[in-house]
């Protein structure tokens, strides 16, 4: 295996979303483990704050995704702040926040960025969203626009999910040219099971589980074909570009729709065989 492979794989980073339960399947994680934690729509900020607090107590990086449009306003980002402060935790993660309308004063994820800056906090690294194959409702200009103006407040950003890596490595190239600097990490999908998918969505909400779908459908398309997915194709296609030190890419964020055991598993048996 390639030693820029073997890195990303062995530097586990895994997006979990926060349902009852998802601790214990967590606690299977090798220590030093990275877990972003998103931020339901539905279940709001709450969800997210009660597992980090139970997870806190062990040998993880925990990282609370704290979406802006969520966030009522500066008090209550202070509220939040103080909160995952007084439980030790040092990242985190601001996306835009998948809500329809803002809740309060944070229509953007570069707002909220700002405020924090503003009221002063511990947390370093911070990490931001990136779209390599744009959003459906934002240029692609304003994007990188943004992304740009986030480097003065963020560490790292971690690109949305995408199965094909010529896109990936594509795109990563282009914001480089555009003067964006700051290290990647690169969006995959982990090991996925269509019936455990299915039951995962609709444990996030009938809301939810509309914009989950909305998001998905690529990932709903590689399902149709297989009732299972591994990532193995797409992290062989981006190996050969982690040592590029023009792409900044620092390792795999694996969106795992709370498949954890699955995601490590796979982890294991790539480490083992190659």
């Amino acid at each position: 295996m390639m030693p820029g492979l073997r890195r990303c794989i062995e530097q586990l980073y895994l997006e979990v979303i926060p349902v009852d339960g998802i601790e214990d399947d967590l606690l299977e994680l090798p220590d030093g483990a990275y877990i972003g934690i998103t931020c339901s729509p539905r279940k709001g900020l709450d969800a997210t704050l009660d597992l980090v607090e139970r997870l806190c107590g062990h040998d993880f990086h925990i990282v609370p995704h704290i979406a802006a449009r969520q966030v009522r306003d500066t008090l209550q980002l202070r509220d939040i702040v103080q909160r995952l402060t007084d439980q030790g935790v040092e990242s985190v993660f601001v996306p835009g926040g998948d809500v329809s309308a803002p809740v309060g004063e944070f229509a953007s994820a570069l707002a909220m960025l700002r405020a924090l800056a503003d009221i002063g906090h511990t947390f370093k690294p911070i990490g931001v969203a990136a779209h390599p194959e744009g959003h459906p409702t934002i240029d692609n200009q304003a994007l990188l626009d943004a992304l740009r103006e986030k480097q003065a407040f963020a560490t790292y950003f971690v690109t949305q999910m995408c199965f094909d890596a010529d896109v990936l490595v594509r795109w990563v190239r282009m914001i480089r040219h555009a003067g964006v600097v700051l290290p990647a990490w690169i969006g995959l999908p982990g090991v996925l099971n269509r019936a455990r998918l299915l039951r995962t969505s609709l444990r996030i909400g009938v809301g939810d589980s509309v914009r989950f779908a909305r998001r998905q459908m690529k990932l709903a398309g590689q399902l149709v074909k297989s009732p299972h997915y591994r990532p193995d194709d797409l992290v062989f296609a981006l190996a050969p570009h982690l040592g590029d030190e023009t792409l900044k890419i620092d390792g795999f964020y694996l969106f795992s729709f709370n498949q954890v055991r699955a995601t490590i598993a796979w982890r294991d048996e790539m480490l083992a065989g190659y």
